[in-house]
């Protein structure tokens, strides 16, 4: 390990990497900007309509689950493309295991925001 990435420098440059996934995904996934979007537009209600700190955790922790797993599956799309461009049949496992993963995420989301706005 270089000496010279450690400390602060070493958190800057994470920052920096992380900011770097963030936009490229946004660039060039759909689905991620349109989950962004919904996101930012959710987030306000979220504070507005939650009772209580605990409830508006819920709302918004489930708007940041959407995107944090929509990030993950683009991660796994990517590795499978990059690695395997024929067909195989884990590749589409593994890309079909993402995806529920964000479906799974959205689907818990939409039953905190119901059970708690239906309240």
């Amino acid at each position: 390990m270089s000496s010279e990435n450690t400390g602060l420098r070493r958190v800057i440059l994470a920052a920096k990497y992380s900011w770097q996934g963030l936009t490229t995904c946004y660039r060039k996934e759909a689905a991620f900007r349109q989950e962004m979007w919904l996101s930012l537009i959710l987030a306000p209600v979220a504070i507005w309509q939650g009772d209580n700190n605990f409830e508006r955790a819920l709302l918004l922790g489930s708007l940041f689950m959407i995107l944090i797993v929509e990030l993950l599956n683009t991660g796994i799309e990517n590795t499978v493309d990059r690695f395997g461009g024929e067909q195989h049949k884990l590749s589409g496992r593994a890309k079909d295991m993402g995806s529920a993963a964000v479906m799974l995420t959205i689907l818990m989301a939409t039953i905190f925001w119901l059970l708690l706005l239906l309240d």
